[in-house]
């Protein structure tokens, strides 16, 4: 089974739309998720019999896509929005990898539920967490994972955005800061 289809397209007036589709084998459901980037997406799930099943729905939804103007977003075509903690120590604490899990989890589900992209990884270092989500829409994701930071209670004084393009980390740009600050490193 292939795993998620996400695809993209701006309509006439230039909003950028998403689609994206999966199968899930827990609830044997086909699940299709759509919207306008950045705004809570409409879901609709389809019970399937099997796999075989939803692969055939899964390339009728590819080839509906394809019709209707819609495709993915290459990577280098996308941005690293980089969510930032400021940590006590410079390799972190038990407390800190647990903020990191909750940190993860909470912006996987606000961004994807959102068409706003992925959470690529994480990592510890120079007394920071570095939460790297590769995004299709630098704006919008800054400012739902400030949203989603602060409605999970998780700390948002001491987080810190920043922005680069896919191919360029060193062109990292401040987005957000709880200070005044006028540069953003890893």
């Amino acid at each position: 089974m292939s795993g998620i289809i996400r695809v993209y397209k701006r309509d006439d007036e230039g909003t950028l739309l998403f689609r994206e589709a999966w199968f899930d084998e827990d609830y044997s459901q086909f699940v299709m998720n759509h919207g306008v980037v950045g705004h809570q997406s409409k879901t609709d799930e389809t019970d399937v019999p099997d796999v075989d099943a939803a692969e055939s729905l899964m390339d009728a939804f590819a080839v509906q896509c394809a019709e209707d103007g819609y495709a993915e977003i290459p990577e280098e075509e996308q941005h690293w929005v980089v969510a930032q903690y400021a940590l006590k120590t410079r390799e972190g604490t038990d407390r800190d990898r647990y903020l990191e899990e909750k940190a993860k989890d909470a912006l996987i589900s606000h961004l994807a539920w959102r068409g706003l992209g992925i959470v690529d990884r994480s990592e510890f270092g120079d007394a920071k967490l570095n939460i790297f989500c590769l995004c299709p829409d630098v704006n919008k994701a800054v400012n739902a994972i400030k949203i989603c930071i602060r409605g999970e209670d998780l700390d948002f004084t001491k987080l810190s955005i920043g922005s680069a393009p896919f191919g360029d980390l060193q062109a990292l740009r401040l987005k957000h800061s709880p200070k005044p600050a006028s540069a953003f490193t890893l």
